[in-house]
């Protein structure tokens, strides 16, 4: 039976994503069953980049926090997005594989990428919102897959 790995990502941030994504990715390289559960900032990383959002708040959530992998700034040092921009640019002089290529490698080798119902419907997003490939699950499916797994990790 193969060792089992889940990764619950609560963060948007491209260091934590790029971080949850190279932990996934190595996992699932190795021969684990790897899945991700986005929630709430976390759902930024999934995101096509589109607006979201049909009430006044959650029209509002979406223009500040559009979201897409493309998108998303680090924790630190964003500087109103050239700190992206900047971290991209030094990914790529060093020939570090990017936040998209990675979210392309991770569904290649069959990482389960799960988002949030819940935070779904509270940041009011939709599953037509979301990457193709995304599963939709709540807290029971995120708590079966821990409880299965071998190594669980909150980023």
């Amino acid at each position: 039976m193969a060792k089992k790995c889940t990764i619950l990502v609560f963060s948007g941030d491209m260091d934590k994503v790029f971080a949850a994504l190279i932990i996934a990715t190595g996992a699932a390289a190795a021969g684990m069953e790897t899945t991700m559960f986005f929630t709430f900032w976390g759902l930024k990383a999934i995101q096509k980049g589109n607006l979201t959002g049909k009430g006044f708040f959650g029209r509002l959530l979406g223009l500040m926090n559009r979201g897409g992998i493309n998108n998303i700034g680090p924790s630190r040092f964003n500087f109103g997005g050239i700190g992206r921009w900047m971290f991209k640019k030094m990914m790529r002089d060093k020939k570090v594989t990017s936040l998209p290529e990675l979210l392309a490698l991770a569904q290649e080798l069959e990482v389960r990428l799960i988002a949030c119902n819940m935070s779904m419907g509270v940041m009011e997003i939709t599953p037509q919102d979301l990457i193709d490939g995304v599963e939709m699950g709540g807290v029971a499916t995120f708590m079966k897959e821990a409880s299965e797994s071998d190594v669980t990790l909150f980023i």
